[in-house]
């Protein structure tokens, strides 16, 4: 992947049509790209069973920042039906990957991007980016895991290799993927510092068990003690702002620290003249993860504990509650919210 390439915008969303004469179902489409009166509501096909896929009776999803720039353009692909990740009940799998009837996590594998994705009350999706997640919780906590948590883990425990003890500056933390990691990485016993734009947010992320708040800026590397020049002591950084920090990220490092990109929360604006040559240190390590890989051979859904860290939720190891809950009839308000930078955290919305 380039850095430096803007991603090819869709033209119209990617039209995802069962044959006519089947069952119905209640969706949210998007109707061209532009703002929330591009999500109408209207009965499409319900979803046919196929082999090596798996019909999922939607329960309740999470509402992500990937489906406000799908809605309006903004990102490479976008399908007729938004929502990339939900929480359900399987029904059907002719495969036989999972029983029928079986709670389940679905996530990625072209879900509101190349597939019609989770706005609705029927999804179809790979049985590869499918995972079991019995739990007692209500569908509501349920929904605000998958995304969140499995990028949040890889992350951390994949490309940042996070240990005990170490320093992790975690920047966009108020958002809730920036929460979810906060709270993970702070269980697995590492030393946060987060970022946020306001110090409204504070008290919200020392709650969470930041032992340092700090305003977000572009030259934060300046101004942090553990990234002085004569004792480096930032191991980690997870990057949620993008590619207008990302280089500030790289400057705070010790030699061997590493540096994911994982979040767009300061846009999509691509970097400008990056010369690794002149603007890079040497010995520091920089990678990238994007979530559309979840259920490809390198990144099996499998590899993430979604059932372990429903179990940790559920005995209150990790607090996981959504921030907002909507009902289905509620998305243009949920988007507005969205837009609006007002969600406080992962938002849901439950069907009934």
């Amino acid at each position: 992947m380039s850095v430096t390439d803007s991603p090819q915008l869709p033209s119209a969303p990617a039209v995802v049509r069962e044959q006519p004469g089947g069952e119905t179902m209640r969706a949210i489409v998007l109707k061209g790209f532009g703002g929330l009166d591009s999500l109408v509501y209207t009965d499409i096909p319900k979803p046919l069973p196929r082999d090596g896929e798996v019909v999922i009776e939607v329960k309740a999803f999470g509402i992500n920042h990937a489906e406000l720039h799908m809605r309006r353009g903004e990102w490479a692909e976008a399908a007729e039906v938004s929502g990339i990740e939900c929480v359900g009940i399987v029904d059907s799998c002719p495969g036989g990957e999972f029983p029928v009837g079986a709670k389940v996590a679905a996530l990625m594998g072209g879900l509101g991007r190349t597939i019609n994705g989770s706005y609705a009350e029927y999804t179809r999706v790979r049985a590869s980016n499918v995972a079991l997640i019995e739990s007692d919780l209500p569908w509501s906590d349920l929904a605000a895991l998958p995304e969140t948590y499995a990028v949040a883990w890889t992350c951390l425990f994949r490309n940042l290799d996070l240990k005990a003890g170490q320093t992790l500056v975690l920047r966009g933390a108020t958002s809730s993927f920036g929460q979810s990691s906060l709270k993970m990485a702070v269980a697995a016993g590492a030393r946060v510092i987060a970022t946020a734009r306001s110090r409204d947010r504070f008290a919200m992320l020392e709650r969470l068990g930041a032992a340092r708040v700090v305003m977000e800026r572009g030259d934060l590397a300046a101004h942090l003690p553990e990234s002085q020049a004569e004792a480096k002591r930032i191991d980690a950084v997870l990057d949620l702002v993008g590619n207008s920090t990302i280089l500030d990220s790289l400057d705070m490092l010790r030699r061997g620290g590493t540096a994911c990109l994982a979040g767009w929360l300061g846009g999509l604006d691509p970097i400008g003249d990056f010369n690794p040559l002149l603007r890079m240190a040497s010995g520091v390590n920089w990678n990238f993860f994007g979530s559309f890989v979840f259920g490809t051979p390198g990144f099996p859904l499998s590899d993430v504990p979604l059932q372990d860290i429903a179990r940790q939720v559920a005995e209150g190891k990790l607090e996981a509650k959504p921030s907002r809950l909507f009902s289905f009839d509620e998305i243009h308000e949920a988007h507005r919210v969205m837009e609006a930078g007002e969600a406080g955290g992962k938002m849901v919305v439950v069907l009934d």
